[in-house]
């Protein structure tokens, strides 16, 4: 311990070296904070480098898309000019014209016609052709009237619908991949409004997610609740015994776990076979559980099954079996203790196993894809599908976002109803 001395400096008590004792506990408590700082400096870089940066990365691409400005620098500066009636003048044309030749002739990578063919094409389907074809013969086009050889060389671009598309594209940030993604679009005259039915995809996929992860979480629960109750209650060697089967299948992977689950519920499956040889159904009434919803809600529920019954057991663990008993003295039923005594007190563990199911739910995408079939597609897998095969990163994004978003709608929700801070974990 650092020896103070009394001395008759102004400043008072000083430590053994003569610096005053204020200014030394400040150096202490500094070199706490900058030593406690570093610790959780790896858990910090961290979170920012696998979690801050994605999700931020997310967010920028979704609404970020200067493919219209790259591919044609000039012309998109002056068709923000244009008001939008009639079509653009015979120097809007000619600045298009030159910069098409120049995007055809350029070799960079994201500044050719083709990937402004496919960004044009988001907006209007089957549009890409148009630009394909354009692109090619373009360059033929050396002298005006602009406007009457583009024109005679595609009549489509005498619609103005195609140069009101290329207006908004030409601005670096866009909305329009959030309004893909809630089934929106702009029509011919610039206003908002729903797709047509066919392209109305993604909504209904969605609202489909968010019922079926409720069902799959609401199953767990179910399941979950009376397995911890057991291996609370039950004597150590039991309960034991009890936890290593329900942990077995938590260490196996997941991979692993699905190809069983197909292998088994397939029609010449495993369950089918024991239906068929109980005479419980005839051989002609195999039940289709694979590659359907049904495939998605066993294998999910066996998959998150562990991650409700954890909390849920940690949670019951703690409560005095004393309660029951007492209540029980007290004239109370069995039924009305653990309705008034015992449920209550394992709200913290309901909680935390909901959230632990619900939110991983809406986000898979591997099992479904594997035992969902088209019946079972999630909105994880059409995520998936524009970022590994579509290549439209921006709608991918625009999709995470709004699944973000919803999650943390729903722990706001939860906030709200429960608190954080009654949650348990373990």
């Amino acid at each position: 311990m650092t020896d103070v001395t009394a001395s008759g400096v102004p400043g008072g008590i000083t430590t053994s070296d003569g610096v005053p004792l204020k200014v030394s506990l400040a150096r202490a408590t500094r070199r706490q904070r900058i030593q406690a700082l570093m610790l959780v400096l790896p858990l910090l870089l961290f979170l920012l480098v696998a979690f801050v940066l994605p999700i931020g990365e997310m967010l920028f691409r979704s609404v970020h898309s200067p493919v219209g400005s790259s591919v044609l620098p000039n012309f998109s500066k002056v068709i923000q000019e244009w008001d939008g009636e009639n079509l653009p003048p015979e120097s809007t044309f000619e600045v298009f014209v030159k910069d098409m030749t120049a995007a055809r002739e350029s070799n960079e990578i994201g500044k050719t016609v083709g990937n402004l063919a496919t960004r044009i094409n988001y907006e209007i389907p089957g549009s890409r052709g148009l630009f394909t074809k354009s692109g090619r013969r373009v360059k033929d086009i050396t002298e005006g009237p602009y406007k009457e050889a583009l024109i005679a060389l595609d009549k489509r671009w005498e619609n103005q619908h195609i140069w009101r598309t290329l207006q908004r594209v030409s601005h670096d940030y866009t909305i329009s991949f959030y309004l893909a993604a809630t089934d929106r679009k702009y029509n011919e005259d610039n206003e908002i409004v729903q797709a047509d039915p066919l392209y109305r995809i993604y909504l209904p996929i969605l609202f489909k997610t968010l019922w079926l992860s409720a069902l799959i979480t609401a199953i767990c629960l179910l399941i979950a609740y009376p397995v911890s109750y057991l291996l609370a209650t039950l004597p150590l060697r039991t309960s034991n015994l009890l936890m290593i089967m329900v942990l077995l299948p938590f260490w196996t992977s997941l991979l692993v776990r699905t190809t069983a689950w197909i292998a088994m519920l397939q029609t010449e499956g495993i369950v089918n076979n024991i239906l068929v040889f109980t005479r419980v159904i005839s051989e002609e009434s195999r039940i289709q559980m694979i590659y359907n919803q049904t495939g998605t809600i066993v294998a999910m529920v066996h998959i998150l099954l562990p991650f409700m019954i954890l909390p849920l057991y940690s949670v019951m663990k703690t409560i005095p079996p004393y309660y029951m008993r007492a209540a029980r003295s007290l004239g109370a039923t069995g039924t009305y203790s653990f309705v008034k005594v015992y449920f209550p007190q394992t709200i913290p563990g309901i909680a935390a196993g909901t959230l632990l199911v619900f939110i991983p739910a809406i986000g898979y995408y591997i099992t479904p894809a594997l035992v969902g079939g088209s019946d079972g597609l999630l909105i994880s897998n059409l995520i998936a599908d524009h970022i590994k095969k579509t290549l439209n990163w921006s709608l991918g994004s625009a999709l995470g976002a709004i699944l973000l978003a919803i999650v943390l709608i729903f722990y706001w929700i939860y906030n709200k109803l429960v608190g954080v801070d009654n949650l348990k974990f373990g």
